[in-house]
């Protein structure tokens, strides 16, 4: 794109080149806040399915139009700050939230050469600037000057924290493998795996417990259920953004459902071919990468779905015990396993 700007349209490599990123940030920002929108009333509908109702039905031809009803009313609403509430940290903190949600996608390639930023350690700054997301949550409960915000942010944190390191050493044992911390070129190496035609770890034995703990770790690093111990309504009211309305409290939700959809496309781009076909044969890759991508998104979304309408929530105790006791020692254990295999096979040691 930084080309056709340069050269066609005769703009300086400079201007060509901001240019063109914008118009590529604009590109996945726009999009993805309409896939947000439309992905909160597919949240509802599966819900529904699976509780035998009905769902949003009324607000637009099958109640599609249900979701910007209900934003355009929490536009209208007025911002309330406590009157003890420190407002510069109030306000700042979703809007921390909401905009760590969308860098991270500068890095996630949607299909060859299609990336806003193709930088060699892509996975190393989604795991960066993921991370950065605790901050929103700690400075809203702190802000807020309320007890329950406070004790759901302080939660939060634990829980996030805890479920990131288990993420990073899942993350080590994909790196190993694919030999680059790069996702276009970890994408790549999952072409054929173990001379097979199936694209994808999730066939690699060592890798498909990894697959499956990567998942799990999702759910509690994006609060869902069963952990959404940040939400407990018996215990915590509403969590951490209780004292929040208007656009404050949307931003909150935005992000939410923005990093649920990021932690999809991670899940498929990491262990399931991302946005190569299910199979390396010929005739499938007429299809446009992007739409295997967001066909694995929209599966693993239905599964996040499925696990909230099925599954009762944890206990706070059976939250951490799994994420210190079971993943951290098991992802240990893993990249030493991968790491051994690896160095026996000689992958990647010239000879």
């Amino acid at each position: 794109m930084t080309a056709f700007f340069n050269t066609t349209l005769g703009l300086p490599y400079g201007w060509a080149w901001t240019i063109a990123t914008l118009v590529g940030i604009l590109a996945i920002a726009l999009p993805l806040m309409l896939a947000v929108a439309m992905v909160i009333y597919v949240d509802r509908k599966i819900w529904a399915a699976m509780a035998l109702r009905r769902g949003p039905n009324v607000v637009g031809p099958f109640g599609l139009l249900q979701s910007f009803a209900d934003g355009l009313k929490v536009f209208l609403q007025e911002t309330i700050v406590p009157a003890a509430a420190n407002r510069g940290l109030f306000l700042l903190a979703p809007i921390i939230t909401f905009t760590v949600a969308l860098i991270v996608w500068a890095v996630v390639p949607f299909q060859p050469g299609v990336v806003v930023a193709n930088i060699n350690v892509g996975l190393l700054y989604v795991l960066a600037a993921s991370s950065l997301g605790v901050y929103g949550v700690i400075l809203s409960g702190w802000a807020s000057n309320s007890k329950y915000p406070f004790y759901s942010a302080l939660r939060a944190a634990a829980q996030m924290v805890s479920y990131e390191v288990a993420i990073g050493f899942i993350l080590i044992s994909v790196v190993m493998w694919s030999g680059s911390f790069n996702l276009t070129a970890i994408v790549e190496a999952q072409k054929g795996v173990l001379n097979t035609p199936i694209n994808g770890f999730f066939l690699n034995p060592l890798l498909f417990p990894m697959a499956i703990m990567f998942f799990i770790s999702a759910l509690a690093e994006t609060q869902r259920a069963p952990f959404d111990l940040t939400e407990a309504e018996s215990e915590l009211v509403a969590g951490y953004q209780t004292e929040y309305s208007s656009m404050s409290f949307a931003l909150f939700w935005l992000g939410e459902y923005a990093n649920v959809i990021l932690m999809c496309a991670l899940n498929a781009i990491l262990f399931w071919g991302g946005y190569l076909p299910p199979l390396d044969w010929a005739p499938l890759y007429v299809v446009p990468g992007i739409v295997w991508l967001l066909l694995k998104m929209c599966f693993f979304f239905f599964v996040f779905s499925w696990v909230k309408a099925t599954v009762p929530r944890y206990r706070y105790d059976q939250l951490m015990r799994l994420g210190w006791k079971v993943f951290l020692p098991v992802s240990l254990f893993w990249v030493f396993l991968v790491s051994g295999v690896l160095m026996y096979a000689r992958v990647g040691v010239p000879a």
